[in-house]
């Protein structure tokens, strides 16, 4: 059954989703916006690589984003600046008094190594333009101001000693540079501009070793030719050849990403208290597995660096759920469903197909009249396209039995109370590649007479 990866099921739910291995940079999108879609220029220097650069990272399915700046010392989310109209003269007072304690990054690499995550993509430059490196194109940047530190050097340190790979998100549009809205009209500004811009990402490519990814954001307010886009990625790859560039743009038939928060917002906010539950990110992350996709969950810390004890909860959960049932989202193919289930969400792997149940379906009051929900939880998942040869459960290994019709699939053998949280999952051995599509079966069931007048 042919698999397209986003028209069958839009992640309304979701952030933006990202379209990995771009060749241009493009506009960002808010969380809640409508993914753009854009051109995708195909180099010839990408393409022969990409499998290559691309293969640890559909493995990987799920990241920590890290947004955190300047705006983390007022604690209103990272557009504070310009949706709140601070003038730059009092914002620029924030970089003296940001100092992050020893050992943050320690923290975070730490934290996302027990969540399970494989890569970690931080906030290099956001829109307010302060520079967390040691940058020799501006003095407003971390070293020359108030931590006198090199934090992305902190960060790329710490993700290496816990065996994650690195990602470096940078904003084009710049709120602070005096040349970064001028550029768009005054041609010397822009070619000032343009010049900082491809320096910046010169030395963040450059002073740090290898590099995993390259996370844009952003374009504003120049078109690609004005940011001599090809030119600048080019660069990217002759300095990082095995680098996967990404944005958020609408994905097609290529790798993709959706980015996402815990709470409301991306940056530090302190009074939001609107926490996702533990249950909601595994299923999110299952959903994007389910799709092909990777999941990437951001943290916003303190300005000392510190994770807000229920960003570090949520993840702990998270990592504790994928110690037991890891093998149903990493290195998972897309495809698996093209419907919903009522109570379940699915992925798979060669002819395994992973039944995430997140509403444990025991005792409905129906079982007292309908055979089809005995014994006394059962659960049961129309549109199959395959044969099923046995089931189990992964929390316990405990076998399962499989009743299979050309409807619908029933699975018995299950424990009253759920086995695991946030999620259970049953692993189904198939005949074949296995796709859930219940919309399948409505021609395919056999019809009865019933009184009609």
């Amino acid at each position: 059954m042919p698999f397209d990866p986003i028209s069958r099921r839009t992640f309304a739910k979701l952030s933006a989703a990202g379209a990995l291995a771009i060749a241009t940079p493009t506009p960002a999108q808010e969380a809640g916006a409508t993914p753009q879609k854009t051109q995708q220029n195909k180099l010839k220097y990408q393409e022969e690589t990409r499998a290559k650069r691309i293969a640890w990272w559909t493995e990987a399915r799920f990241g920590m984003f890290i947004h955190w700046g300047l705006y983390s010392l007022i604690g209103h989310q990272e557009w504070v600046m310009e949706s709140e109209g601070v003038p730059i003269p009092q914002y620029e007072k924030l970089a003296q008094h940001f100092h992050p304690k020893p050992g943050f990054a320690t923290e975070w690499a730490k934290l996302a190594k027990r969540a399970g995550q494989k890569y970690m993509v931080l906030t290099t430059k956001h829109h307010e333009g302060f520079c967390l490196w040691d940058t020799q194109l501006t003095n407003y940047n971390a070293k020359q101001q108030g931590p006198k530190r090199d934090l992305v050097r902190e960060f790329v340190e710490a993700a290496r000693a816990e065996g994650l790979r690195v990602g470096f998100y940078y904003s084009l549009m710049d709120w602070h540079h005096p040349d970064g809205i001028r550029c768009a009209t005054d041609e010397a500004a822009r070619k000032r501009f343009v010049d900082y811009t491809h320096g910046l990402l010169r030395e963040l490519l450059t002073n740090y070793g290898k590099i995993d990814i390259l996370w844009y954001d952003v374009n504003q307010p120049l078109t690609t030719e004005q940011w001599k886009a090809e030119e600048m990625n080019k660069m990217v790859f002759d300095l990082q050849p095995e680098i996967i560039v990404n944005n958020r743009i609408k994905a097609e038939s290529r790798p993709w990403e959706s980015c996402d928060t815990m709470n409301l917002g991306w940056g530090f906010q302190l009074h939001d208290t609107e926490w996702k539950s533990p249950k909601r990110i595994v299923d999110d992350l299952t959903t994007c597995a389910q799709q092909g996709g990777n999941y990437l969950l951001n943290i916003g810390p303190e300005p000392d660096g510190t994770v807000p004890p229920a960003s570090v909860t949520i993840l702990e959960t998270a990592g504790k759920w994928l110690a037991t049932n890891g093998e149903s989202i990493y290195g998972t193919q897309g495809g698996a469903s093209v419907s919903f289930g009522n109570y379940t969400n699915f992925t798979r792997k060669g002819n395994t197909l992973y039944i995430h149940v997140y509403f444990w379906p025991s005792h409905t009051p129906a079982a007292q009249w309908l055979d089809f929900y005995q014994p006394p939880t059962v659960v049961a998942i129309g549109g199959v396209r395959c044969k099923v040869l046995s089931a189990k459960l992964l929390k316990t290994g405990k076998p399962l039995t499989v009743h299979q019709d050309a409807i619908s699939l029933r699975i018995t053998g299950l424990p009253e109370q759920a086995p695991d949280s946030p999620t259970s999952v049953i692993a189904c051995e198939c005949d074949q590649p296995p796709v859930v599509d219940h919309h399948a079966i409505r021609p395919e069931w056999p019809r009865y007479k019933t009184n009609m007048s």
